[in-house]
């Protein structure tokens, strides 16, 4: 959403503008999320909610629709959004994904949600049991992926 397109609405009547991003959210999922028409008397909340996501999920130029709709699929399979999941999934299906490719982001998504906490579980369990986080040195898997970012279990970049 340009500058210009959020001039005019922030300069628009409450109403006339709550109507009018609703109206663009409707158009683009083909529904307005419940979320959304919960909070359509709140226009002070409502009229940035829908901007913001809006620059971070539909005005994208290097993702078309189809590949946001199955991150957002995983996503909301790893995060157990029951209520997102089957939001994303009608929008897929309106956009024409297939059920197997719909199946793979939550497949996708599960084993996300499914390799977290086997992360945090195996860590908390070497905290406990050995009364320290897991060995690691300069050559681990860890460090060689993501040098400097180790936030769990890391001896190198984690020295409590």
């Amino acid at each position: 959403m340009d500058f210009e397109k959020i001039r005019e609405i922030v300069e628009k009547e409450p109403d006339e503008a709550v109507s009018e991003v609703l109206e663009g959210v409707r158009e683009r999922y083909g529904e307005v999320p419940y979320i959304l028409n919960f909070m359509k008397d709140m226009p002070d909340l409502l009229i940035p909610k829908v901007m913001y996501d809006n620059s971070i999920m539909r005005e994208f130029e290097r993702l078309d629709p189809k590949t946001i709709e199955l991150i957002c699929i995983g996503v909301s399979s790893a995060i157990r959004c029951d209520h997102c999941m089957k939001m994303h999934i009608r929008v897929a299906h309106r956009l024409g994904l297939t059920k197997e490719e719909i199946f793979d982001a939550v497949l996708i998504g599960g084993a996300m949600s499914n390799a977290s906490v086997l992360a945090e579980g195996t860590r908390a369990l070497d905290l406990e049991f050995n009364g320290s986080k897991p060995d690691c040195d300069e050559e681990c898997d860890v460090c060689n992926i993501a040098p400097g970012n180790n936030r769990n279990g890391c001896k190198v970049d984690n020295e409590d």
